[in-house]
């Protein structure tokens, strides 16, 4: 596949994944994972820009992580996994980056002060935590991704990396000789195909035809008898900027989770409202049977409101149409009890936890096959980056060969 049909996407290892990671992330990953060329990372070194003071449980939250991803059906033959940390690429892309990234845009990034709001108790005045949204630039601009699966809150991060992106080849992509170089990479495309780029380049350039850009990439992208660094030439003569050097990605917006915790309030560890992948069946049970619901129903002949019970929440995600009408029904007229309500969904949790925990198990008790997937993914990850680097080492004149 091209970088552009390349996803890049990561998790902080702050401890047990839960249902809200497995319904909002997780599952986006497994059928990512066959679409894309996927690289999937654990973002240890974003863990420390906000937890920085608690790495006693760093090791064990990172493979714990892993072992979820594996036990969930992230596949290591049709995605790569690895730690971000053992790929220093990622560090040295974002110091150099660093040197051409304006403060404010880090400032501006709506995250920045929100988190700083959510996370008081935290010592977030730290330029790590500044730095984050950049070092997530360079986690995605190593690998060349075309697209990145973010929720709605996460959109400005691409949005600065594409910003990123395009000050760097604005600033690096002028090499001498540019266009010179492109008009003879066009004359090696054949009169047909030279003829088809040019018009695609003036009818974006000109009229601002978006289509045309689409026309003139996907023609570029079918061409044999050009070398790599003319196709990337003739992106960037295309759009009317320098060679493109790092392209730009694309946030490929996930749907919210719709995951909700015991009590309502959105899954979250913060809340103490969750429903761990490995749990035991036996806690989970007592979880579920202790559930509120609606403070309406009082006693058990007392009729109830669905819309105002966490435990309807549930039902709108496992039960089919036929038991949410029965809930319907039964809650409405006091026909059936609160524990009744909740038994479909008991059983429903627990058998779509039940083969995730025996697959857990299996990778628990074979640590080093754990190690040795994520030993591959780190190598085929440097593999990418360190070519990247070389790229963005040569633009900025520090390849001194």
């Amino acid at each position: 596949m091209s970088a552009e049909q390349r996803v890049l996407s990561g998790m902080r290892p702050t401890g047990a994944l839960h249902l809200g990671h497995y319904h909002g992330v997780l599952q986006n990953w497994i059928r990512l994972q066959h679409e894309y060329e996927c690289f999937f990372f654990v973002a240890d070194w974003h863990a420390l820009t906000t937890h920085y003071e608690d790495t006693a449980d760093m090791s064990t939250n990172v493979w714990d992580m892993v072992v979820d991803w594996l036990a969930a059906g992230v596949n290591p033959g049709s995605a790569r996994l690895f730690i971000q940390s053992r790929v220093p690429e990622h560090a040295e892309l974002h110091l150099l980056l660093s040197m051409i990234t304006p403060l404010g845009w880090l400032e501006r990034v709506p995250t920045y002060k929100d988190q700083q709001e959510k996370l008081k108790e935290r010592d977030l005045a730290t330029y790590g935590f500044l730095g984050y949204p950049l070092l997530q630039s360079a986690d995605i601009l190593a690998y060349k991704a075309g697209y990145v699966p973010v929720g709605e809150d996460q959109v400005a991060h691409v949005e600065l990396t594409r910003e990123v992106a395009r000050r760097f080849n604005h600033i690096y992509g002028k090499e001498p000789g540019f266009e010179e170089k492109a008009e003879e990479a066009i004359k090696k495309m054949g009169k047909k195909n030279a003829k088809l780029y040019r018009d695609a380049r003036r009818r974006y350039q000109e009229q601002g035809d978006t289509e045309a850009l689409e026309v003139g990439k996907a023609l570029l992208e079918s061409q044999q008898n050009i070398t790599l660094g003319d196709r990337k030439r003739l992106f960037g003569y295309l759009e009317g900027s320098g060679r493109i050097i790092l392209p730009e990605p694309q946030a490929l917006l996930t749907p919210a989770s719709k995951m909700p915790g015991l009590d309502g309030q959105k899954m979250s560890k913060s809340y103490g409202n969750t429903i761990a992948l490995r749990e035991d069946p036996a806690s989970i049970e007592k979880k579920l049977r202790t559930m509120p619901t609606d403070p309406a129903r009082v006693r058990r002949t007392d009729p109830g409101d669905p819309k105002r019970c966490p435990v309807w929440q549930l039902h709108e995600i496992y039960s089919d149409d036929e038991i949410c009408n029965w809930v319907r029904e039964g809650c409405t007229t006091a026909g059936i009890g609160c524990l009744d309500c909740k038994q479909p969904v008991i059983d429903a949790i627990l058998a779509e936890l039940a083969p995730i925990r025996e697959r857990a198990e299996e990778y628990r008790n074979d640590h080093k096959l754990v190690q040795d997937i994520i030993s591959e993914g780190c190598e085929a990850a440097r593999d990418v980056a360190r070519e990247t680097l070389d790229e963005v080492r040569q633009a900025m004149g520090l390849n001194y060969r």
